[in-house]
């Protein structure tokens, strides 16, 4: 089952704070960041694959120019 995008992010950040830590062994510290990269991988092509569709969805309609994402706090 493939996790949604927010839920790899934060199984990203558990074993970033894991890793951060320092109290694995060397074997558990290995897998974590193996699965940690597989992680960061899947969540690269995520955003990748939503760029290119906003940016098709922009190229549909001329009046609209991309921009960079500015976020209201």
């Amino acid at each position: 089952m493939e996790m949604i995008f927010e839920e790899s992010l934060l199984e990203l950040e558990g074993i970033v704070e894991k890793l951060e830590k320092g109290q694995l062994s060397l074997d558990e510290s290995l897998v974590l960041f193996e699965k940690g990269i597989k992680l960061v991988r899947e969540c690269s092509s995520t955003l990748q694959n939503a760029q290119q569709k906003v940016e098709s969805l922009i190229a549909e309609n001329n009046d609209l120019k991309p921009g960079p994402f500015v976020q209201e706090l």
